[in-house]
C-alpha cells in the first residue's frame, strides 16, 4: 500500500511540475514580441530552446555590429524594437547578412545550450559514436560531439516559421536563413585529446566542437561581399522561385517563362533583392541612422576614413585631454603616492 502510495505521490509530483512548466512557457511565450502564432506554439512546446535561440538572436546582433562597427550601417538600431520580427526593412545586402548571422547564431546557441544540457530534447550528437574508426587508426569517437542536426532543425522551424507571406522578399529571408545554417555546419571542426603513457599519443579520442562564433562571423562577411541580387519569378505551377540578375540580360520573357540562362543562386550565397542606400543621411521608416555624429579615422586607409564615413560633409575636430594616476610608489608605511599623467588626443566626428 505504501508503494502505491509513493508511486501516486511521485505520479501527481511529475504532473505538477510539468503543468508549472507549461503555465511558465505560456506566460514566457504571450509576452514575446513578433511571433507568428505558430512560433508561439513552438514557444510554449519548446521554451528552454527558444529561450536559447533568443540568446543566439543577441549573439549574432553583437557580432553583425563587431563587423560592421567601421561601415555607414553599422548594424545598430536593427534588433531594437522586435527581436523576432522583420530586421531589415529594405531588402539590401545588409539585410541578407542580419538574416543570415541571426540563423547561424540561433543554430550556434541551441547546439551549444545541447551539450551543455540546457535543453530537455537534446544532447549530444550519439550518431557520431556509432562511426568507428578502421582498426588501423589509432583514434575512435569519445567526448560530446556536437547536435548541430538539432540545432539546425529547430532553429529552421521557429525562423522560418515567421515567413508567411510566400512573396519575394519571404523567399529571400528563408534562402539567406539557410546559409547562415550551412555556414555553421560547414565550419564544425574535430578536436582530439591522446591517450597514452607519457603523452604518447597512443590512442586519441575526438568530437565535434563549434569553432568561436568570431570565425562565423567573417566567413558571412566573406558571403556578404559576394552577395548575388536576385528577383523572384513565377515558375510553371505558379510558384515563385528566385534567379540571379544579370545586368543587360532579360531573364523572363513577356509570356511569363523563364529563359534557359537564368541561374538560380547557390545554397551557400547570401542573395539581396534591392541595391543599398547609401546610409549618409537618417531616415528612421527605413532604418537608416546616418553618419551624423560618428567617429570617424582621419588617417584610416579604410570604411572608417572620415571622408568616406562623413560622405564628404566634412567632419569636427575635437581636443580631449585625459588624466590619470601613474608612477605610483609605495612608502613605508603606509602611503601611495601618485603622479599625474595627462594625454591629449584629438578625435573626430561626423557633421
Amino acid at each position: 500500500m505504501r508503494n502505491v502510495a509513493a508511486a501516486l505521490f511521485v505520479v501527481l509530483a511529475i504532473f505538477k511540475l510539468r503543468a508549472a512548466k507549461c503555465f511558465v512557457s505560456t506566460v514566457l511565450c504571450s509576452r514575446m514580441p513578433g511571433l507568428t502564432p505558430t512560433q508561439r506554439q513552438i514557444c510554449s512546446e519548446s521554451s528552454d530552446a527558444v529561450v536559447s535561440l533568443a540568446s543566439g538572436q543577441l549573439l549574432g546582433a553583437s557580432e553583425c555590429q563587431k563587423q560592421f562597427h567601421d561601415h555607414r550601417w553599422n548594424c545598430t538600431h536593427v534588433w531594437n524594437n522586435d527581436m523576432f520580427g522583420q530586421i531589415v526593412v529594405i531588402g539590401s545586402k545588409e539585410a541578407a547578412y542580419t538574416y543570415g548571422i541571426t540563423s547561424a547564431g540561433a543554430v550556434y546557441s541551441i547546439t551549444t545550450a545541447c551539450a551543455k544540457g540546457n535543453i530537455t530534447t537534446c544532447g549530444c550528437d550519439t550518431k557520431q559514436k556509432s562511426f568507428s574508426s578502421s582498426e588501423s587508426e589509432n583514434w575512435k569517437w569519445g567526448g560530446c560531439s556536437m547536435d548541430i542536426g538539432y540545432g539546425m532543425r529547430f532553429a529552421k522551424k521557429f525562423l522560418d516559421a515567421r515567413e508567411i507571406e510566400n512573396d519575394n522578399r519571404s523567399l529571400m529571408n528563408l534562402h539567406n536563413n539557410q546559409v547562415g545554417r550551412k555556414i555553421v555546419k560547414q565550419l564544425l571542426r574535430t578536436e582530439c585529446k591522446c591517450h597514452g603513457v607519457s603523452g604518447s599519443c597512443a590512442m586519441k579520442t575526438c568530437w565535434k566542437s563549434l569553432p568561436s562564433f568570431h570565425v562565423i562571423g567573417n566567413t558571412m562577411k566573406n558571403k556578404y561581399r559576394k552577395a548575388k541580387m536576385v528577383r523572384a519569378i513565377p515558375s510553371r505551377d505558379g510558384s515563385l522561385h528566385l534567379v540571379v540578375v544579370r545586368k543587360g540580360n532579360k531573364q523572363q520573357h513577356k509570356d511569363g517563362k523563364v529563359s534557359s540562362d537564368s541561374q538560380v543562386p547557390k545554397r551557400s550565397e547570401l542573395v539581396y533583392l534591392e541595391s543599398s542606400p547609401n546610409y549618409c543621411e537618417r531616415n528612421v521608416s527605413i532604418g537608416v541612422l546616418g553618419t551624423v555624429d560618428r567617429n570617424c579615422n582621419r588617417t584610416s586607409t579604410a570604411m572608417d576614413h572620415c571622408d568616406l564615413l562623413c560622405c564628404g560633409r566634412g567632419y569636427n575636430t575635437h581636443q580631449i585631454v585625459r588624466t590619470w594616476q601613474c608612477n605610483c610608489k609605495f612608502k613605508w608605511c603606509c602611503t601611495v603616492t601618485c603622479d599625474i599623467c595627462s594625454e591629449r588626443k584629438e578625435e573626430y566626428t561626423c557633421k
